[in-house]
């Protein structure tokens, strides 16, 4: 019998990096992700692992940074304005292809904003706020199981590509409690394993003939290009391989919803309001957003006369949603921002309106 244990999200999501052999946590105390810092220096040491409280953001993402290039497989979590600091860092390891898991646990903004959930942070994360070219994979999980293992398997991504991973959850998330199956316990990479399977990283010459050497700088424009056209032939990888979404009744909706997260909890609930009114409702739940499942949009039917994004945003992920659909169908919005949360009978009375209009 499988036993599922009732954990807090912040601190399942702890548990799951452990388990999957992260022994390195860094980060700084913001709401609403303290439970995670607080779970991290208790839980972390017991198991062999380091916990270090940064003295800010900036120095969050660097320790990490160093912790990444020696082979360390390190997790890094924080809330929206202080991701927003850590941006300069996210470039630096991109270029140096230096694997770490960023978790961002955000909060409503712009500013300081409020510590209500949000989702207001999707250009953040699926844009990027660093300098130059770069990608990082985004996954937005929508139940506390998805999270647990979204983040148990982000290392081994992270490690395949040599890249950072993120995984971007909201406030409302990161403070709810859920019952979760938590994986099996990795063990940690040893010294050695660090050598074998991590060959590029920092970790003494050994009998090596060559030393590694790991830099985010070229010396010069062409030895510049040709590593950010490599860079993108990896970018490319991961959008043939990393896009997943969940599809739920699109073949025969007539309106299909788009959301992901606490977004898309609610709608569920709002899905079966409409079909007791007699409307025929889908969801496209983005399991990425970066890279966007547009192959997703491929399977709408023939009765779909207009797709509505719900977002607890002002429509960040439309851009997106438009390029899928590629001009197929109207695309409109259903939010709230500030961190208010919309009911279901609130979105509901409004989706029945929209779609009143192309009946």
């Amino acid at each position: 019998m499988t036993r599922k244990v009732l954990m807090k999200g912040n601190e399942a999501f702890g548990e799951a990096a452990i388990r999957a052999g992260c022994r390195f946590y860094v980060g700084y105390p913001i709401t609403p992700q303290n439970e995670l810092v607080e779970y991290m220096s208790r839980e972390l040491p017991e198991h062999g692992g380091t916990f270090i409280q940064s003295e800010s953001e900036l120095a969050t993402i660097n320790i990490a940074y160093g912790i990444g290039v020696a082979g360390g497989d390190c997790l890094i979590s924080s809330s929206s304005p202080g991701i927003a600091l850590m941006q300069e860092g996210f470039s630096f390891a991109c270029m140096a292809e230096v694997p770490i898991v960023i978790l961002n646990v955000s909060r409503s903004g712009p500013g300081i904003g409020g510590i209500q959930p949000g989702q207001s942070d999707y250009f953040q994360m699926t844009r990027g706020g660093g300098n130059g070219d770069y990608r990082i994979p985004v996954f937005t999980p929508a139940t506390m199981q998805e999270a647990v293992n979204t983040i148990y398997g982000s290392f081994e991504i992270a490690n395949r590509y040599r890249n950072p991973v993120s995984i971007m959850v909201d406030g409302m998330m990161g403070q709810m409690m859920e019952p979760v199956v938590l994986p099996e316990a990795k063990a940690p990479l040893a010294e050695e394993r660090i050598a074998a399977e991590k060959p590029w990283a920092l970790v003494g010459r050994g009998t090596k003939p060559t030393r590694n050497v790991i830099k985010a700088y070229a010396p010069n424009t062409t030895i510049l290009e040709t590593q950010v056209l490599r860079l993108f032939k990896k970018y490319e990888s991961m959008e043939a391989e990393l896009p997943e979404a969940v599809l739920t009744d699109v073949e025969d909706a007539e309106m299909v919803f788009v959301a992901y997260g606490s977004a898309a909890r609610i709608v569920a609930e709002v899905m079966t309001i409409l079909k007791e009114r007699g409307i025929r409702t889908g969801l496209i739940r983005p399991k990425t957003v970066w890279p966007f499942p547009n192959g997703a949009f491929d399977r709408l039917g023939e009765r779909t006369k207009i797709v509505v994004s719900v977002e607890l945003s002002m429509g960040q992920m439309i851009d997106d949603i438009e390029r899928a659909v590629r001009g197929r169908y109207p695309v409109r919005l259903i939010n709230r921002a500030g961190g208010i949360i919309p009911t279901s009978e609130e979105i509901s009375r409004i989706a029945e309106e929209m779609i009143g209009a192309y009946r």
